[in-house]
C-alpha cells in the first residue's frame, strides 16, 4: 500500500511539475527563461540533498551484531543495538526535517499562484510524507518501546514544512513581479521533479514493484488532470484560483 501511495503521489507531483508549473512558466516568461528557472530549482534541491543524510526507511541490523547476539552476549548487546537504532532514527528525523523545509516553501509559492496548485501540492506531499513518518517512527519505537516518543519525533520532523511556509512568507513581499513569481514557480516545478524522480519513484519501485508503481504513477497523473479540469469548469469566471 505504501508503494502504491508513493507511485500515486509521484504521478500527482510529476503532473504538477511538468504540466502546470513548468508549462506556465515557459508560456509566461519564455522558453529559455522558463527552462533556466526550472533547472535552477533542480540544481538547488540537488545541492541540498547532497548535504542531507539519506533517510533509512527500514532499520537494518548490522550482521556482526547479529552474530554477536546469536553468540549469547545478552542484554548488553541488545541495549547497544537499541542505542544505535535510536541514533539512526534521530539522524533520519533531522534529515527529513531539512528535506521537508523546501517542500513547505513549495506549497506556499504554489498557493500564491492559485488555490488549486497549493491544494494539489499539499495533497501530493502529504501522501509522500506517510513513509517518511514511518521511517522516523519505526526506529524510535524499536529503541524506546514508546509509541508516544515515536509519534512526537515523527510529528516534529513534519513541522519543518510550516516553518518553511513562515520563512518564505516573511522573506518574500506580498506583491512580487509577475515574471519573478512565475520563475520561482518554475523552480518549484524543478524541485518537485527532482524530489519525485530521486526519492518517490525508487521507493515506490522498492515497495510494490515497477509494474504496479508505474500504473499508480499514471493513475495519479490522470487524477490530477481530471481534478484541474473539473475545477476549471465548475467555478465561475470571476473566481480565480
Amino acid at each position: 500500500m505504501l508503494g502504491l501511495l508513493q507511485g500515486f503521489a509521484a504521478g500527482l507531483m510529476l503532473s504538477i511539475s511538468f504540466l502546470d508549473l513548468a508549462h506556465n512558466a515557459i508560456n509566461s516568461i519564455g522558453f529559455l527563461k522558463g527552462n533556466l528557472w526550472f533547472f535552477a530549482g533542480v540544481l538547488f534541491f540537488g545541492f541540498i540533498v547532497k548535504f542531507i543524510p539519506e533517510p533509512a526507511f527500514s532499520p537494518q541490523a548490522d550482521p556482526s551484531e547479529k552474530k554477536a547476539d546469536d553468540g549469547g552476549t545478552g542484554k548488553d548487546m541488545m541495549r547497544k543495538h537499541r542505542r544505535q537504532v535510536l541514533f539512526s532514527g534521530i539522524i533520519t528525523a533531522v534529515g527529513i526535517s531539512l528535506h521537508n523545509f523546501p517542500e513547505g516553501m513549495a506549497v506556499f509559492l504554489g498557493s500564491v499562484k492559485g488555490l488549486h496548485v497549493g491544494l494539489n501540492l499539499a495533497f501530493a506531499i502529504a501522501l509522500h510524507n506517510i513513509p517518511e513518518g514511518v521511517a522516523v517512527a519505526l526506529p524510535i519505537y524499536f529503541a524506546t518501546r514508546s509509541k508516544w516518543q515515536a509519534f512526537y519525533m515523527a510529528a516534529g520532523s513534519g513541522l519543518a514544512e510550516p516553518v518553511g511556509v513562515i520563512a518564505v512568507a516573511y522573506l518574500f513581499p506580498s506583491s512580487l513581479n509577475p515574471d519573478i513569481l512565475e520563475g520561482l514557480l518554475g523552480s518549484v516545478g524543478g524541485v518537485m521533479a527532482f524530489l519525485t524522480l530521486h526519492e518517490m519513484l525508487p521507493l515506490a519501485f522498492d515497495y510494490c514493484g515497477q509494474k504496479r508503481a508505474v500504473k499508480a504513477v499514471f493513475l495519479g497523473m490522470a487524477c490530477m488532470s481530471a481534478s484541474l479540469y473539473f475545477l476549471e469548469i465548475s467555478l465561475p469566471k470571476e473566481i480565480s484560483l
